[in-house]
Formats: structure tokens, sequence, C-alpha cells
């Protein structure tokens, strides 16, 4: 026990790392993941075939090796970010693609009559979209993207590889330092903590959105 009151300090600094990690994607993949949706869902045939093929690479390839890539590949072809900018590259450009088959999804599920109704009602393009369209694809998909919230949470780990100091890396080098595993249950705190927190303030919104029922 005294081992992890010892080590839980470092790793709570870890922690910064790891929140603003998890904060900056959210804020970065989420309006991007909108944008994709709407062009995934447009008539634009070579620009709605680049999206679905990013989408699919995406989707398709693992978090890890997209973050060894932007990190240790982009630099052969003169592309060179620091290890934190790297990894919130990667994550946006991961995130985005799931959130953008997530808002496609919510965006299709709203019946056609809804759109009828707002030409009927003579609401601009915009109008609809934050008035009829927004409210409902975020009650709809809110399940699907918490769901993916709650795994970057978890994802965010991933980011030792590059050698940022998280709250995981913290925690491998004071497991490695003690020679005991016990330093990895304050990590599992950190994460377990996270964890609620979020659950707790997507039920809060699931609740406040209930109005749409």
């Amino acid at each position: 026990m005294q081992v992890i009151i010892d080590t839980f300090p470092q790793i709570l600094a870890g922690a910064q790392t790891t929140l603003s990690l998890f904060g900056l994607t959210i804020l970065g993949s989420i309006p991007l993941g909108i944008i994709l949706a709407f062009i995934l869902m447009s008539r634009i045939a070579p620009l709605k075939l680049i999206v679905q093929f990013y989408v699919w690479l995406m989707r398709g390839t693992p978090l890890l090796l997209q973050l060894i890539l932007v990190f240790y590949g982009l630099p052969y072809i003169g592309i060179v970010f620091d290890r934190f900018e790297a990894a919130l590259i990667a994550f946006i450009l991961n995130y985005a693609a799931y959130y953008a088959e997530i808002f496609r999804g919510g965006i299709q599920s709203i019946p056609k009559g809804q759109y009828e109704a707002a030409q009927v009602l003579h609401l601009s393009p915009w109008q609809t979209i934050s008035k009829i369209i927004i409210p409902q694809v975020t009650k709809i998909t809110l399940p699907s993207v918490g769901n993916e919230i709650i795994n970057l949470v978890k994802d965010t780990s991933l980011v030792y590889i590059l050698g940022l100091s998280d709250v995981m890396r913290i925690g491998k080098i004071a497991m490695e330092r003690e020679s005991t595993l016990l330093p990895l249950v304050g990590v599992a705190i950190i994460y377990l903590a996270m964890t609620a927190i979020v659950t707790l303030l997507l039920k809060f919104f699931e609740g406040r959105l209930n109005y749409y029922r």
C-alpha cells in the first residue's frame, strides 16, 4: 500500500497529459466527424469516395499503428511533429472517422417528412440543421458517441509508445523502479475515475435530452 501512496502523486501528474489529449481530441474529432458525415451523404461523388476511403483506412488499421506512422513515418517525407502534436493528430483523425459513421447513421434515421416540413415552414438550410437535425441526431447518437468517448479514455494509454509522460508511461516507469506491479493500481484508479466521470456526464446529458422521446 505504501508503494501505491508514494507513486500516486507522480502518476497523477501524468494525468495532465492524458486529460489534455482526451479533451483536445474530443474538441477536434467531433466537429470534424460531423463535417465528414455530411460529405458522406453528399452527391459529389469524388469527394464522397475520398472520405469513404479515409473512413475505411482509419477504421481498418490500429490506432497504435497510426500513432507510429504519424510520429516516426512522416519525417521521412519532411513532415515533423513533436510527440504531443503527433499523438493529437493521430487521435483526431482516427476518432473523426468513427464519429463520421455514427453521425451519418443518425442523420439518415431522421424521417424525410421533417425535411419537407422545414421547407413548408420556409426554414433556411442552417435553421433546418440547427433546429431540426442537430437536436435529434444528438439524442439518437449520444449512446454511440458516449461509447467512443469512454474508449478514448482508455486509448490515451497508447501514447506511451511515443514516450509521452502520460499516466501509463509514468506508472510503467514506477513499476520498473519499484520492481512491483503495485504502481499499476494507481494507474487503474486514474482511468476508472475518468471513466466514471465521463459516464456520469453522459447519463446527465441523456436525461436532459429525454424531451425527444
